[in-house]
């Protein structure tokens, strides 16, 4: 399933599967592939970006958006909170929570999410903008995308601890490169962690 995943920078992500699906889409650039799904995870600029979902949105186009993103995006949304989920075609989705726990930038009351996508029998986890969390504990997850920056979400140690609870084949480090963090902290987060990592290049870098 990696080689069908694709960073767009940030926490941008394209998975070219049995749908094409979109994870927070930014800065997309050139005439970027519809989308089949695409997957919100909060209302900051960064992650709800109208002006990127209406280039990939399509009649049928399926959004799954954090309730807070409500009054951002217009037409057929399916709003989700912690806990809900949802199933388009093969794809099922379930939102977890997302939120910091020694950081102020996302309060757990905000509402912010991520999402399990069960994908062609893998699953897949974009965890959103989080610290570690107790309701990561024993997920079952083949690919985990974990941030890295530190300042609003987990640092590449805080990482760490969230993969210990996940315990994921491969983690995919995210949320560096761009408005904060850098590769050092991609790379550390590889020196600290045991297991597969896999440092994405942006595309159209």
């Amino acid at each position: 399933m990696l080689e069908k995943v694709t960073w767009l920078g940030h926490d941008a992500f394209k998975i070219a599967a049995s749908k094409t699906i979109y994870i927070d889409p930014l800065d997309l650039v050139g005439e970027p592939e519809p989308a089949d799904i695409i997957c919100i995870t909060h209302d900051h600029y960064d992650h709800c970006s109208p002006e990127d979902v209406a280039k990939i949105r399509r009649k049928d186009t399926v959004v799954v958006a954090a309730e807070n993103c409500r009054g951002k995006l217009k037409g057929d949304v399916k709003w989700v909170k912690a806990g809900d989920r949802v199933t388009v075609d093969d794809v099922a989705i379930e939102a977890m929570p997302a939120y910091n726990v020694n950081k102020r930038f996302h309060p757990r009351k905000a509402g912010g999410v991520g999402f399990i996508l069960t994908v062609e029998g893998t699953r897949i986890y974009h965890a959103g903008d989080t610290d570690p969390i107790p309701e990561m504990d024993g997920l079952e997850v083949d690919i985990a995308m974990l941030p890295v920056s530190g300042v609003y979400v987990a640092t590449a140690d805080e990482a760490v601890e969230a993969a210990s609870k996940i315990k994921p084949k491969v983690v995919i480090p995210m949320h560096w490169g761009g408005i904060v963090g850098s590769r050092a902290d991609a790379e550390r987060f590889k020196e600290l962690w045991p297991d597969e990592v896999v440092i994405m290049e942006a595309e159209g870098s």
